[in-house]
């Protein structure tokens, strides 16, 4: 949750936090300090809601190649949702259109020593879709819209449909929302517990772009204050999901 931006990269974030409707600031914690961190927070597990994950993309992953991401989630309490995602973008080159679409969303993810600007067009299926897609049982596109389907069509490789993609999944996640007193604002803890038993733990919370720099200073103070590192080697969830079971359809 701190920026650690270089010189030579500040002017091409300021520049993309301009059009971007908000920003993410995350951290990875080592798996090596993860206990400790979660004492040191003290977040109990139990408050935490359930989640299952599913990415789909082709063996050699060439949706991810092309810097998209199609993705569904199973959440407890809440139901299905999906996203089509594309990543890096420009946000000055997106059109107006999808701009003013409620669903799209265009958002800055910034982590220790680097940052990315992602647009998501995001959709809610019908409860059950993301599972039945998941396990063979129902068909792919019924977990996306048709807004969404035009989106994927409009940027996947030419010629690879929907039905040609594997499933890569599932993750389970467990997330948990607190506000820490001394933070006076939303954190939000993330555990991925991968098939090999590694685990990524991510600690972010969310803020306008106006405000990214004010907040991941204040981030940094109140992580540093609890004793977590705030320079571990940083870990991508979906990059270690879709890396893992390429690894292991192969």
């Amino acid at each position: 949750m701190t920026t650690r931006i270089s010189d030579a990269q500040l002017p091409e974030m300021m520049e993309q936090l301009q059009g971007c409707d908000d920003v993410e600031l995350k951290l990875t914690v080592p798996e090596s300090d993860q206990r400790s961190a979660i004492r040191a927070l003290g977040i109990d597990p139990l408050d935490a809601q359930i989640r299952q994950v599913y990415f789909f993309d082709t063996p050699d992953l060439q949706l991810d190649a092309a810097g998209v991401v199609v993705r569904g989630r199973r959440v407890q309490g809440k139901g299905d949702d999906s996203v089509v995602k594309l990543r890096p973008v420009v946000p000055s080159t997106l059109p107006e259109d999808l701009r003013r679409n409620a669903a799209f969303k265009v958002e800055l993810d910034a982590v220790p020593g680097g940052f990315v600007t992602s647009a998501s067009l995001k959709g809610r299926p019908d409860t059950g879709s993301v599972k039945s897609a998941g396990t063979g049982e129902g068909p792919l596109k019924k977990v996306f819209s048709k807004e969404q389907r035009a989106f994927y069509k409009e940027h996947a490789p030419e010629g690879l449909k929907l039905e040609d993609l594997t499933v890569l999944g599932p993750i389970f996640v467990l997330k948990l929302r607190f506000e820490p007193p001394e933070l006076g604002r939303r954190l939000d803890v993330e555990m991925w517990l991968y098939p090999d038993d590694s685990r990524i733990l991510e600690l972010s919370t969310k803020c306008m772009p106006d405000e990214a720099f004010q907040v991941a200073a204040e981030g940094r103070a109140y992580l540093a204050g609890k004793g977590i590192d705030l320079e571990g080697e940083q870990q991508t969830k979906t990059r270690r999901a879709l890396e893992y079971f390429t690894r292991v359809t192969q």
